[in-house]
């Protein structure tokens, strides 16, 4: 069935595949993310789950995304559903991926703050929907405030921050996948 609620993300075999494409040594990604060696073997080979901040530092090790990382992390189903968790206190930050598998499309919901320091740039589009609280978003050298139902824009590669202002803040966003080439329409001659 599609509902893979049970089924546990296995992000493992994801970085392992990135690492080699891009022929790198376990040595080498733990220089880059300032992780230990053995830690990345136990993530490659799922003994270990790293926190969201883990993940993001071998994903940038690797030259990608957390979201990428995670997306890589199941096969692709045509109708799959992703269950809500418990009503987990929201206390830590935290981001669950609400598309599984090599799609088209990346959707994540990010609660509680968010890394405001690190600057984010994906190549291709995305919108950011604020569903709960408020977020302050910096982008092409502007600051962006936006409260609960609205909504950012982003053209591919503008470089970009956030922060949540408020507490248990909800922020949805909805991208084209990396491995997506999204051109722009060639003007007509």
């Amino acid at each position: 069935m599609g509902d893979h609620k049970e089924q546990p993300l296995r992000v493992g075999a994801a970085v392992r595949r990135r690492r080699r494409a891009l022929d790198l040594t376990l040595a080498v990604v733990a220089e880059r993310s300032g992780l230990s060696v053995p830690f990345l073997s136990q993530i490659e080979n799922e003994r270990a789950r790293p926190s969201q901040n883990s993940l993001e530092k071998v994903a940038d090790a690797l030259r990608t995304t957390a979201v990428e990382l995670l997306a890589a992390a199941d096969p692709a189903c045509s109708v799959d559903v992703v269950r809500a968790e418990g009503t987990e206190p929201w206390g830590e930050p935290r981001v669950r991926s609400l598309v599984r598998g090599h799609h088209q499309m990346h959707a994540s919901e990010y609660t509680g703050d968010h890394d405001a320091g690190r600057e984010l740039q994906f190549r291709n589009d995305q919108l950011m929907y604020v569903s709960d609280g408020a977020v302050e978003i910096e982008a092409e050298g502007r600051a962006y405030r936006l409260g609960r139902g609205d909504t950012l824009y982003l053209t591919g590669g503008v470089r970009h921050r956030w922060r949540a202002t408020v507490p248990d803040t909800r922020l949805l966003v909805v991208a084209v996948a990396e491995h997506i080439e999204a051109l722009r329409d060639k003007p007509r001659r």
